[in-house]
């Protein structure tokens, strides 16, 4: 198969806003590309040619593009630049360039699917020194051989950023489409599988072989999968509601989540994000080869820091800069250690316990978990009906110096990676949201050469809507926590638009906000603002999936809207 036939697709993804008609358009191109055998080629629908479990990016720049079309189409930096401020896209920069010298030389290549897939593989594994060059090198040979429409989407791809409308939802509901057209039910099933598999390319294998196969899709370990996630509540009284009589109810620690694998003698671990962390907490690795009892499994945990001095637990903001580092592993170690919470179990011993409620998963976890004094232990829980012993335990809890508390419905289910209202959070204050930003304007004076104003945004289904800038709550200087530089630093590969010295960005850095109250405003899409935003804090343990819905903010805001 010809990549121009990925490009074709795209474009016309690309011009519908129509959810209906993008759905048609990917079914149709599916039975089509079911009949080429390669179901990894299914990763290019969403610009990537790897897993969602596997956590690697092309890492590709909009400088290092810059230089890979000049090299490409033998013309100088300047002029890409020149031509980006006019048009802003360096997808169309190169199939205007391409273009040009289609009609300047005889173009008789023909750019396969499988040169393209593995051309970006190349890009994303190259490493260490020279890199840089060789990803160069790879980008411009690809441009080399592509047409207009090619060369926009190789870019495109590259930068992380097709712009064609194409989510989780709509893939999902192509599939469905494709291989089960009269059961609308279908579309709960296979996106179950794919919580399961984080694969597209094993879903869409198994459905192209039918519903039973689809049902045998199952979580694997030392596969990363979603997490279940909790929804808000403002008391006690709110969270029995929510999850019902009598409840388990958990301590909230301040730090992030891990799931623990393990199979034979080999453990990983994994954050929220599908990261594999194991090599930077070796502690953790330890404490679960002495402690957890068990050949094979799956363990939900929460992973918070301590003072190595004082013994008293410290905020997450202290303890992520372990997530990121690659490096003084065994210093960080000692510097700031961390305990583990095991507050849940996916799988043990060669079975799904999934479905299991979380009462019998939560005797798993007693008996699998031995308690490691400031290492590993179980979830510290409390299983009552009584509103007065829950707000007991939930006082207690911030006494400890913890956010809050969870509360659990007993006979639930793990339901993964979404807010169905097994589980409630509560903590002190309510007035945060975890959000992305989209958007950020350059400082003056002191702060010259730094983004230090950030537009922040929720999500409704695959959007993101604007709701407030934020320009305060980062540090001058990152020993203090997270500084004006390093957020540079992670949002300048990202810049996608740049206006003056306001730019955009890919939303992939989540932080947390706090604010005075949400009210109704025309000055951003979403239809809400912020009021006195704050950014709390950098979380690199979170994706875009964890963020606010508009649905919570106007929740928040007390009267729910359309966004404009």
């Amino acid at each position: 198969m010809r990549y121009n036939e990925f490009a074709e697709v795209y474009e016309k993804l690309a011009g519908t806003t129509k959810r209906l008609e993008k759905v048609e358009i990917l079914a149709h191109f599916l039975k089509k590309l079911r009949k080429e055998g390669k179901s990894s080629w299914i990763y290019l629908l969403r610009g990537r040619v790897v897993p969602d479990f596997d956590s690697r990016e092309l890492g590709i720049s909009g400088q290092l593009i810059i230089k890979a079309i000049s090299k490409a189409y033998g013309i100088g930096e300047n002029d890409v630049v020149n031509k980006y401020k006019k048009l802003g896209d360096f997808g169309e920069i190169a199939s205007a360039f391409a273009e040009k010298r289609k009609q300047s030389v005889l173009f008789k290549s023909h750019l396969e699917v499988q040169k393209v897939f593995d051309g970006l593989q190349s890009v994303m594994m190259a490493e260490g020194k020279g890199a840089v060059d060789k990803k160069l090198s790879f980008i411009a040979e690809l441009l080399n051989s592509a047409s207009a429409i090619e060369a926009k989407y190789i870019v495109r791809t590259a930068l992380s950023d097709l712009r064609i409308g194409m989510a989780e939802g709509i893939l999902r509901d192509a599939l469905a489409f494709a291989f089960f057209p009269d059961k609308e039910e279908m579309k709960d099933l296979i996106g179950k599988a794919y919580d399961l598999a984080k694969d597209y390319a094993v879903v869409f294998e198994e459905c192209s072989k039918g519903e039973k196969a689809l049902r045998d899709v199952d979580i694997v370990v030392g596969r990363p999968s979603e997490v279940m996630l909790a929804i808000k509540v403002k008391d006690i009284k709110e969270g029995f509601e929510a999850v019902g009589k009598p409840a388990a109810i958990e301590q909230k620690y301040d730090g992030f989540r891990m799931l623990i694998h393990k199979k034979g003698k080999e453990i990983l671990l994994f954050t929220r994000r599908l990261e594999n962390v194991t090599k930077q907490f070796p502690d953790v690795v330890s404490a679960v080869e002495k402690h957890i009892k068990g050949e094979s499994f799956i363990f939900d945990s929460e992973v918070v820091g301590y003072n190595p001095k004082t013994k008293k637990y410290l905020p997450f903001e202290a303890i992520s800069q372990r997530i990121k580092r690659k490096y003084d592993i065994e210093k960080l170690v000692s510097e700031l250690p961390v305990e583990t919470n095991v507050f849940d179990v996916l799988y043990y011993e060669g079975k799904n316990v999934m479905n299991e409620p979380f009462e019998k998963r939560r005797k798993i976890v007693e008996r699998a978990v031995k308690i490691g004094k400031l290492a590993i232990r179980p979830a510290i829980q409390l299983i009552t009906d009584d509103e007065k012993k829950a707000q007991e335990f939930y006082e207690e809890a911030l006494d400890a110096g913890e956010e809050g508390i969870m509360l659990k419905n007993l006979k639930a289910e793990y339901q993964q990676g979404r807010r169905v209202g097994y589980m409630a959070k509560l903590k002190p204050v309510l007035q945060d949201f975890d959000l992305v930003i989209v958007g950020a304007e350059y400082g003056s004076g002191k702060r010259a050469g730094w983004l230090t104003s950030y537009i922040v945004a929720c999500r409704q289904g695959d959007e993101f809507l604007e709701v407030g800038k934020v320009s305060s709550g980062l540090k001058e200087k990152e020993e203090e926590g997270t500084s004006y530089d390093e957020m540079t630093n992670l949002l300048k590969p990202l810049i996608t638009k740049t206006e003056g010295n306001v730019v955009s960005v890919r939303p992939k850095i989540v932080v947390a906000v706090t604010y005075q109250n949400i009210q109704k405003s025309p000055s951003y899409n979403s239809g809400y603002a912020m009021r006195f935003p704050r950014i709390t804090r950098y979380r690199p343990d979170k994706s875009v999936k964890d963020i606010a819905t508009l649905h919570e903010i106007e929740k928040e805001a007390g009267s729910p809207s359309k966004a404009l």
